[in-house]
């Protein structure tokens, strides 16, 4: 089978074929029905991930339909659509015992100490499986993972109430899109922030405000109290995020465009404004289902850049850098 292969640090990535996985008593084998590109992946190839191993196949997002059950998996048959979490928790620790599997010491994952989604096929071990409802789109559902599940989750640890007013920067990427929706289905008011009058056409479609330019934080103001930014965007934005708040303010840190840069906190400010930041990058189980529900009802829709084949992923990393782009790219074996 095909697979996109990174073999070693700073090496780049190839398209090579492989033997098909074989999996172990705790896995499954899946057909990649959708996989999607990230910006994770980019700052992966320039070597900021140090737990990877190599080579690896490329690749964390995925949706697929299982083709074979190892013998020690219950719950899960030949023929089940599921997604996988972003790592493989080992199921046993205190952490997984509260439903907190982000946090297992244990855990591996995928397109770092595991192979990821970018083939034809992969392997997935039964503890970050999640099944996937007839109601719920293949694009829908490989969205959950890295994308919608990840942002239910950082506001669910912010402790968001309905009729809170919500911001979000980088509003037209793959993450900032779906956050709006996201945020608007458990009930808040949301102010989309984008640089581009163009895409503030699209965005006006999901929020309930949109703010055009890098200057954001006094117009926010005038529209509301601020009580939680998303910022997805990083160093560039953090500063207005944080002048955006209002008293008790949270601000969901998820975007880091360039772990090169340092920024200076000041603490004061933070203090006296008694503002929360939490730092934030991945679901749980109990996020997904959550997530893959609302996005069955229709809460939540798919906003896809574009969708290319295996063998173009260098299309769709062009697609993923393209500043005119609205949404996420997906990739379809």
């Amino acid at each position: 089978m095909k697979a996109v292969i990174v073999p070693g640090k700073g090496k780049g990535y190839v398209i090579q074929d492989v033997p098909e996985p074989k999996i172990g008593k705790d896995e499954v084998l899946i057909k990649v029905n959708r996989a999607a590109l990230c910006y994770r992946d980019l700052l992966q190839l320039q070597g900021y991930y140090p737990r990877m191993k190599y080579p690896v196949v490329l690749g964390h997002e995925v949706v697929g339909t299982i083709e074979q059950v190892g013998e020690n998996v219950n719950g899960f048959k030949e023929g089940d659509k599921v997604i996988s979490l972003l790592y493989a928790p080992d199921g046993t620790c205190k952490y997984c015992k509260m439903g907190e599997e982000a946090y297992c010491h244990s855990r591996l994952g995928y397109s770092e100490e595991l192979d990821g989604f970018f083939a034809e096929k992969a392997k997935i071990k039964v503890n970050s499986l999640v099944k996937v409802g007839s109601s719920v789109s293949d694009e829908g559902a490989v969205l959950v993972p890295c994308v919608t599940g990840m942002v239910y989750r950082s506001l669910r640890r912010a402790n968001l109430q309905k009729e809170e007013t919500v911001l979000v920067t980088g509003a037209s990427g793959g993450v900032g899109i779906h956050a709006i929706q996201v945020a608007k289905a458990l009930g808040a008011k949301v102010i989309g922030v984008t640089t581009s009058e163009e895409k503030a056409k699209i965005i006006s479609k999901f929020a309930d405000h949109v703010i055009v330019g890098n200057k954001f934080s006094d117009e926010a103001k005038k529209i509301d109290d601020i009580n939680v930014v998303i910022d997805t965007v990083g160093t560039p934005t953090i500063d207005e995020s944080l002048k955006s708040l209002w008293m008790g303010g949270r601000l969901i840190q998820i975007g880091n465009v360039d772990p090169s840069q340092i920024y200076q906190l000041r603490l004061g400010y933070v203090i006296l404004k008694d503002i929360k930041i939490i730092g934030h990058a991945s679901a749980t189980k109990r996020d997904a289902e959550e997530t893959l529900k609302l996005t069955g009802e229709g809460k939540i829709t798919p906003v896809i850049a574009g969708t290319v084949r295996l063998d173009e992923i260098d299309k769709g990393y062009e697609i993923l850098k393209d500043k005119k782009k609205i949404g996420k790219v997906l990739l379809k074996p």
